[in-house]
């Protein structure tokens, strides 16, 4: 999704002053300053005339060319003129000797003894400097005093940033796709616009509505266009806004928030990130925090204070509403919750329009295929997805985004950076060959799995190899038999290392991990297991608010002893499903793994060319020189798996 977020105010000057909150007579102090340093210097004694020796100002007393002299008896300086009309100066002692006293007297010249007196500045600017520096500094200390003091003082102000009407809105046009949400939420736009259509029927408006979903599926950019569209002020400020060292502030910053709210008179308060002070009050490791229930009693205080009529709505965003407290979602306070999924297919092919603006994009380049290629990713991943792909477009040297952009921006995306420069013996290659090429086997050979759309051996992230399906459509529940499917393609890559090398190695240990983790839940989650029966137990979760902290287990040891049997059994059962088909099909495991050490990465096309070529028992002519090599196609891809979210298999 394209958000316009609206550029921030500039910041307000203090009045009388500048930015920087200099007085209006600190730059004249300054400018005086410099003032008194060149007068200073202008009334300083120059030195004028030529500058002499000593001994030339004797000898030229001595034949009786000086005219007059005058004699400074603190410095010892002489100036003197001689008959030409010329003026000299030199520097004799500051008493001068007998000899020398006989000398002046006898050449006949006028002499002058003169004491210099200092001039005002002369005497008091020595003294006026530091002490001026020292007021600065004492005023300096002053006003960084107080702005301190200002800070405390204000400390239990609300933080929230207001947005009002004056500047660029966000409207629903700026929000792509998502159109359920928008319908469930634009009656509050419409409360706000014309309150009087409800009054009259005596419906009330929710006082808040609460955006749930993962993150990055715009929820702030949702409210702020419901604030956008309604024309009304909108405050936004996130939960740990509430928080600070010191007690009660939480709660000052609520009271301020709500006041500033119904001073607008219309207006919508945006609460992001609701669950930093919103949780259970009195759960969690080490009991609860006396601050943050301080704050929420004193939310929900506010939120009873103020009347549906008055025009004001609470919106909140979270990605846990599990751990909120009760008394926060109740009837009354935030009445509605309003689900912000991850976005569909149709929804991805808007945000891809959103963000592909202003980019340079190829002919080859299908939007279609690519939303349909990324599910499971939010509008900040798409976003990403296309950013990333001008980011390689520009490496390449290339003038425009290509279909292989997106497909690299993907890859990279889910499975990593691609590490070319990983150097691996001739007999790893071979073996992580063949194990990629028994899970691409296996997603061909099955009908109810998602089809292929490529299989390599370069090393991306952690995995050595990859092999992606790409889905026909958005998956939203799992039959058992695609979930049986699932752990064949899972148990391939370890069976084909199995069957052609008769030994197992540690590459299988990711795909050992998931199809445990989906048979476990097939059993314990789903009830595929008829020895089990209907019967379901929670996901074992990481303790998170104290809630799990001493729950037990909630089935006996006889039934922890069935699951694990049925987990077993369920395993064991793909398995050996997984070595029927690879040895059926060996001559068609031997071709994928030939050309993928020929070729090091192959699209699916291009497997189910070599199934059906190994069924008519030939050899592969591509890897003969026959044929073209991999060439992938333009498809971005995703693999749907069997559990949340998406998934490869290494």
């Amino acid at each position: 999704m394209n958000e316009r977020r609206p550029s921030p105010s500039p910041r307000p000057e203090r009045p009388g002053g500048n930015a920087r909150g200099w007085p209006p007579w600190g730059i004249w102090v300054v400018v005086g300053l410099f003032a008194s340093l060149f007068l200073f210097s202008a009334l300083a004694p120059n030195e004028s005339g030529e500058k002499v020796g000593y001994d030339r100002f004797l000898d030229d007393l001595a034949v009786g060319a000086v005219v007059d002299v005058r004699i400074d008896n603190q410095s010892g300086r002489i100036d003197y003129h001689d008959t030409d009309g010329g003026s000299f100066t030199t520097t004799g002692p500051l008493e001068l000797s007998p000899e020398d006293r006989d000398l002046l007297d006898a050449s006949g010249a006028a002499v002058e003894f003169r004491t210099p007196e200092p001039g005002f500045f002369q005497t008091w600017l020595p003294l006026l400097l530091p002490v001026s520096l020292i007021i600065l500094f004492f005023w300096w200390i002053n006003r960084r005093a107080q702005g301190q003091m200002g800070g405390v003082m204000s400390i239990g102000r609300s933080r929230a940033k207001t947005y009002t009407t004056e500047r660029p809105g966000t409207t629903f046009d700026d929000v792509a796709g998502y159109a359920g949400v928008k319908q469930e939420i634009r009656e509050v736009v419409d409360f706000l616009k014309v309150p009087e259509r409800f009054a009259e029927i005596g419906a009330r408006v929710p006082k808040g509505i609460l955006l749930v979903g993962p993150p990055g599926t715009g929820k702030t950019l949702i409210a702020r266009a419901v604030a956008g569209e309604a024309g009304v002020p909108f405050l936004s400020v996130t939960g740990s806004d509430f928080m600070e060292m010191f007690v009660g502030v939480g709660a000052s910053r609520v009271r301020d928030l709500f006041e500033s709210a119904r001073k607008m008179g219309k207006a919508i308060i945006f609460i992001d990130e609701i669950d930093s002070v919103g949780r259970k009050r009195g759960a969690g490791l080490g009991g609860g925090h006396d601050e943050r229930e301080q704050t929420l009693n004193q939310m929900l205080s506010e939120m009873d204070g103020f009347e549906g009529s008055e025009g004001i709505v609470m919106m909140a965003a979270t990605n846990r509403p599990d751990i909120l407290d009760p008394a926060l979602l109740r009837p009354g306070r935030f009445d509605r919750q309003v689900v912000v999924p991850l976005p569909e297919l149709e929804d991805r092919r808007q945000i891809l329009d959103v963000h592909v603006k202003g980019k340079r994009l190829h002919d080859d380049v299908d939007l279609d295929l690519v939303a349909r290629g990324t599910p499971g990713m939010s509008g900040a991943d798409l976003s990403n997805l296309v950013n990333e792909a001008a980011l390689i477009a520009v490496r390449d040297g290339e003038e425009a985004i290509r279909s292989d952009h997106f497909e690299g921006a993907r890859d990279r995306a889910l499975m990593g950076q691609k590490r070319e420069s990983l150097a691996m013996s001739d007999e790893e290659k071979e073996l992580t060959a063949y194990h990629e090429a028994g899970h691409a086997l296996c997603a061909t050979l099955l009908t109810t799995a998602d089809p292929l759309h490529k299989v390599t051996i370069i090393p991306s992230g952690m995995a050595l190899g990859v092999t992606m399906q790409l889905p026909t459509e958005d998956r939203h529940t799992y039959r058992q038999d695609y979930l049986e499917e699932r752990l064949v393609i899972m148990l391939g890559g370890r069976m084909a290392e199995e069957l052609v090398f008769e030994v197992t190695s540690t590459g299988a240990g990711d795909d050992l991990m998931k199809a445990t983790e989906t048979a476990r839940r097939m059993v314990r989650e789903w009830g595929m297991s008829d020895r089990v029966g209907p019967m379901a137990w929670g996901s074992q979760s990481q303790v998170f608010l104290g809630d799990d902290l001493m729950h037990s287990r909630d089935y006996s040891d006889e039934t922890a002893h069935l699951i694990d049997e049925e987990v077993q059994r369920i395993l064991t059962d793909q398995e050996s499903r997984c070595r029927d088909l690879l040895v059926e099909h060996r001559h068609a495991l031997d071709l994928v793994a030939r050309a993928l050490l020929e070729h090091e990465t192959i699209d699916g096309d291009e497997v189910a060319r070599l199934v059906a070529l190994a069924s008519r028992g030939a050899d592969d002519p591509a890897v003969e020189g026959e044929a073209s090599g991999p060439e992938a196609d333009d498809d971005t891809v995703d693999e749907a798996a069997p559990v949340e979210d998406p998934a490869t298999v290494d």
